[in-house]
């Protein structure tokens, strides 16, 4: 098929700006933790639809968005009821309502279905294609109605936004301090909820309930994913709402010949692309994605290594003066007395694999923590300096825990073992406070003094 911008043009606004529409609110309804609700509004707005059919007789009437209004205020008193007399958790109480109302719909609108122009599959699928060719004369020439039903809904849902932006920020984060300083944070939860039922009946001709829901939280979740500040979340949000239209658009157009078929409903490959956008995200956002976890862990553990590789040294340096040890070989220049070790030794010792050894040292050269002459390591005075400290907070944590929660001493070693790679200066001076800077740890071993180096 090829691109046509008279008529996918037309269609690819439609979807960008009910998906639009929906993200500018999915933020909030993510961010409040009812993603559910939005999901519930979205179905039970449908007997709203209905009954403004049933007496209106007409599709374009602002009668429509009056019933979705007032359905989804309804449905949100419902869940609220329900939740605080009925003593049930609020995820119940959304699905009974939205379960109940959303059945009373479809069969309301099929009892309509023979008296009044209703497709209860384009209620639920949308109808984008078509959509497009209800057209309405305006100075600028022949526009879609439903461009033009959907351009009002997005520049109200902006504005109720954008005039009300400090209301909404601190509603959502902090609703008990908001109402402390005099702001409805009732009011502002029936208005989103005023605001995604206006957005669904809306959207629902163009995209159907299906997408509706997709762009609702989809790319308020992607966005999340990528950035901690509500307000480049928001527009992150609307950004990649606008790019999913466009792909799944663009992949209706192209992907069906390539697989068989004549053609596949555009709103539906947009929540398909909703769908895949999302997992890509889930996969490499920096802020919990699962590739970036696995990576910051194995960036951890090599850390974890290579300061383990320290503190032993260390730790054969202070067994020095004791019986001799197979692991040190001594080396006399001149007065002083530098210490070697057998790296093969460490890597035992560590229980870490040779290729992972190897990796450690290496670093560390790079890091001019030791210096390696074939198989026998040393450290530099750089190195001594990071293992002393390293040492210095390991037995720093096994002394506090031993004196703040009477762990038995055999006990203590695993807990300071994982928190000494993560204790910076302040908390050893904090920590060499609260044991009465002792001069030695449980086991009755040194407490090194800290290092500068």
């Amino acid at each position: 098929m090829v691109w046509d911008w008279e008529i996918d043009g037309w269609i690819v606004l439609a979807g960008a700006l009910a998906a639009a529409c929906a993200a500018v609110l999915g933020s909030f309804l993510l961010l409040r933790r009812l993603s559910l609700l939005g999901d519930a509004i979205s179905h039970s707005v449908l007997p709203g639809i209905a009954a403004a059919f049933l007496f209106t007789g007409e599709r374009a009437s602002w009668s429509i968005f009056i019933g979705a209004a007032i359905t989804g205020l309804a449905t949100v008193w419902l869940i609220e009821s329900i939740r605080r007399h009925g003593n049930v958790e609020e995820s119940a109480s959304i699905g009974i309502v939205f379960t109940s109302m959303f059945a009373l719909g479809l069969v309301m609108i099929v009892r309509a279905g023979d008296n009044v122009d209703l497709d209860p599959s384009c209620i639920l699928y949308g109808n984008l294609e078509t959509s497009i060719l209800d057209v309405v004369a305006t100075p600028m020439g022949e526009i879609p109605r439903v461009v033009l039903t959907l351009s009002g809904v997005f520049l109200l849902n902006l504005l109720a936004v954008t005039v009300f932006y400090k209301e909404w920020k601190v509603t959502t984060f902090d609703a008990a301090y908001a109402q402390s300083q005099g702001i409805p944070s009732r009011f502002f939860h029936y208005l989103l909820a005023s605001l995604v039922a206006i957005t669904c009946i809306a959207a629902f001709e163009a995209v159907g309930n299906i997408l509706v829901i997709a762009v609702l939280i989809v790319p308020a979740a992607i966005s999340f994913l990528w950035t901690g500040r509500l307000s480049t979340m928001l527009a992150v949000s609307v950004a990649t709402a606008i790019v999913i239209a466009v792909t799944g658009h663009m992949a209706a157009i192209w992907l069906p010949p390539l697989a068989g078929l004549r053609s596949v409903n555009s709103a539906a490959m947009m929540s398909v692309a909703a769908g895949l956008f999302l997992a890509v995200t889930i996969l490499v956002s920096p802020r919990g994605g699962w590739l970036y976890q696995r990576w910051q862990q194995f960036v951890i553990a090599r850390k974890i290594l290579q300061d383990d590789v320290l503190a032993y040294l260390y730790r054969l340096q202070e067994q020095s003066d004791a019986p001799e040890n197979p692991s040190v070989s001594r080396e006399v220049s001149g007065s002083a007395t530098p210490l070697r070790f057998r790296r093969s030794e460490i890597a035992r010792k560590l229980h870490a694999s040779k290729a992972r050894m190897e990796q450690a040292i290496q670093q560390l050269v790079s890091r001019k923590a030791i210096v390696v002459q074939g198989d026998e390591v040393q450290l530099t005075d750089l190195g001594l300096g990071e293992a002393q400290n390293l040492v210095r907070s390991h037995r720093l944590w096994e002394q506090y825990l031993s004196l703040e929660t009477n762990l038995p001493d055999d006990k203590v070693h695993p807990h300071a073992e994982s928190w000494e790679h993560f204790t910076n200066s302040s908390m050893r001076g904090a920590l060499d406070q609260r044991t009465g800077s002792a001069p030695t740890d449980p086991h009755g071993r040194a407490i090194p003094p800290e290092s500068a180096g």
